[in-house]
């Protein structure tokens, strides 16, 4: 079978591809989602000797009647499984091997991931500096946003009445 170091890597892929897009994921388990994801990033998946299909009858297979996720034992004897169809012209051993060797050390892509990026328009819409009228009170002179002291008026309730604009004048007026 595999070296120590190997299996340790082994387990180490089975761990990660088992959290993969699941926040409450302890990396004991693999649900089929995330096994089927390791079987086409690990490029054990090859379109014609071994397929989607195929991966996800070995998984209904190797897991329990009623259960939805594998364990590592059962991550292994899946391995051993699809080891035996994706190379054919070797003995069993050498496959398990093999395919081994394509999984260990691996980790879940990140394929289509899209990254933010200003073009054109969106720079020109996003540059506070070009701001006029009620929007422009908006944002200070770095462009950082105000809060919620730019997004309203706030009511000055000091007065006798209210929001009025030459408060604390009547004395300097009459005065004369």
């Amino acid at each position: 079978m595999a070296g120590n170091a190997e299996m340790a890597s082994l387990e180490e892929s089975f761990r990660k591809f088992a959290i993969y897009g699941d926040t409450k994921a302890t990396g004991q388990e693999m649900n089929g989602k995330n096994w089927a994801k390791l079987c086409k990033d690990c490029k054990v998946t090859d379109g014609k000797s071994v397929t989607s299909t195929d991966v996800d009858i070995v998984f209904s297979k190797v897991k329990g009647k009623t259960a939805r996720v594998i364990n590592y034992e059962e991550f292994k004897k899946a391995l051993e499984e699809l080891a035996q169809k994706r190379f054919k012209d070797k003995s069993k051993e050498e496959a398990y091997e093999a395919i081994c060797q394509l999984v260990a050390g691996k980790e879940p892509i990140n394929v289509g991931v899209t990254k933010a990026k200003t073009v054109g328009a969106v720079e020109r819409l996003t540059d506070t500096s070009k701001y006029t009228g009620s929007h422009k009170e908006r944002f200070d002179e770095s462009g950082k946003g105000k809060g919620k002291s730019g997004r309203e008026n706030i009511v000055d309730t000091s007065g006798y009445v209210s929001a009025y604009k030459n408060a604390g004048t009547y004395d300097a007026k009459v005065k004369k």
